[in-house]
């Protein structure tokens, strides 16, 4: 899974794909529609691979809530982020059994639907584990 470059813009609908950087910001292109855009650096960018999700035992990260959905989906689309709250809980707690429901809000979980499907379609998540991440794992056994 590569979410290393994509990007979440307030203000601006969907994911972007980072592009270039420039000195007064950076050019990021919209995984929707393909079209270019230019951020300055005052606008508030968050990166999805430094997003967690809450849990009762700490955080989990971004990624790895997609790659679950993608387990759960044998990679194919979730289930619409426009479906009723208590689907959503639902569905999400399918997903992530020890999500905190207290700091989990339906809004983050639409945005995690919506933002997975999104990737999904652009080929950009799948079920299996990241290799740098399953090197390491292999290492730490022995």
């Amino acid at each position: 899974m590569s979410i290393e470059r994509i990007l979440a813009i307030s203000g601006k609908p969907g994911l972007y794909a980072l592009k270039l950087q420039t000195r007064t910001g950076f050019v990021a292109e919209s995984l929707l529609d393909g079209k270019k855009i230019t951020v300055g650096l005052r606008s508030n960018v968050s990166l999805l691979s430094e997003i967690s999700i809450y849990t009762y035992d700490g955080e989990i990260r971004l990624a790895e809530v997609f790659r679950a959905i993608a387990e759960k989906e044998d990679n194919g689309p979730a289930i619409s982020h426009k479906e009723d709250n208590a689907t959503l809980e639902s569905y999400f707690r399918e997903v992530l059994p020890e999500f905190d429901e207290d700091r989990v809000y339906a809004s983050d979980i639409k945005k995690v639907l919506n933002w997975y499907n999104m990737l999904q379609a652009n080929g950009l998540v799948s079920k299996e584990a990241p290799a740098e991440a399953a090197e390491t794992e292999t290492a730490t056994e022995e």
